[in-house]
């Protein structure tokens, strides 16, 4: 996401994959597209760095999952270290090499679904934040918002 005049250079970097100057959250969620953990990182570092956290965190907050499905980008000694170390099955979900354009893959779609809602919140449009550990707080806020108005929700 961009960033905001206000965020201090030390945290933000450019993704040369997604042309873009600022930071990236990284989430991870369940199977109903509830946030589990979440890290707001500068936008050079890259998915296996932001991964290896993520499962650190995974491992320490929800110790008995034992499975995460995530994307090409995570591969390699990444899938070694969630399986030596940490014992966490990591199965990395990739598109086949016949398919171009957009293309729902199976597993992956709740992560994009959950940032859909978090999209919904305009605090999230951009980063404001000083601090990372501020921007994973207004996410954590705004998911809390999202599932407290399904709560709310009158039965059908």
């Amino acid at each position: 996401m961009k960033a905001a005049a206000s965020v201090p250079a030390a945290t933000r970097g450019f993704d040369g994959g997604k042309k873009a100057n600022g930071r990236k959250r990284h989430i991870v969620v369940d199977t109903l597209g509830l946030l589990l953990t979440v890290l707001v990182a500068a936008a050079s570092v890259t998915d296996c760095d932001a991964g290896r956290t993520l499962l650190s965190r995974i491992r320490a907050r929800h110790w008995r999952t034992t499975l995460v499905w995530a994307d090409g980008g995570c591969t390699g000694r990444l899938v070694d270290l969630a399986r030596d170390a940490l014992r966490i099955a990591l199965t990395v979900v990739k598109r086949s090499d016949d398919t171009t354009g957009f293309v729902v893959l199976p597993k992956r779609w709740s992560v994009g679904r959950t940032f859909a809602w978090l999209m919904r919140s305009r605090r999230l449009a951009r980063d404001y934040e000083g601090r990372t550990g501020t921007s994973e707080a207004i996410v954590r806020w705004s998911m809390s918002t999202v599932m407290s108005r399904r709560l709310a929700r009158r039965p059908c």
